[in-house]
């Protein structure tokens, strides 16, 4: 499916067009159950409006998406006895962004589940943190 056909379908979400199971909503967000979970009880905190990434949407409601995700967090842990949660954006296609549509995973996590998040590590050679780390400063 494209990333246009998938956007649509997350605005008909937003919309009601499409059924989903909706935690909550208020004027800013809808909380959802994803349909192709990590783990069961995997929850999205959509924005209903749209922003591609991270760095387009306004800080003001990304304050307000993690309030929300604080709430999805401890619902989680009470409800489903969890002992801790993946929070995640992918930010972007090379980070796996399916819909360009910034949204927030929340995935319920148990101690022995036998799922990880799989990111391979690298190392620096000599001087090159120091020589990013000075180019990344803000």
């Amino acid at each position: 499916m494209s990333k246009e056909k998938k956007l649509e379908n997350f605005l008909k979400i937003i919309n009601g067009e499409i059924p989903s199971v909706k935690l909550y909503e208020d004027s800013k967000c809808i909380v959802i159950l994803d349909i192709n979970p990590v783990a069961k009880g995997h929850c999205l905190v959509i924005p209903k409006q749209v922003f591609a990434t991270l760095g387009e949407c306004p800080i003001e409601l990304l304050s307000h998406l993690f309030e929300v995700v604080k709430l999805v967090d401890a619902k989680q842990r009470k409800v489903l006895a969890c002992d801790a949660t993946n929070i995640f954006i992918n930010n972007g296609k090379a980070a796996g962004q399916e819909i360009p549509h910034i949204h927030i995973h929340i995935v319920p996590r148990f101690e022995n589940d036998g799922k990880k998040v799989a990111i391979k590590h690298e190392e620096y050679v000599k001087g090159e943190m120091l020589i990013l780390g000075q180019a990344l400063k803000i």
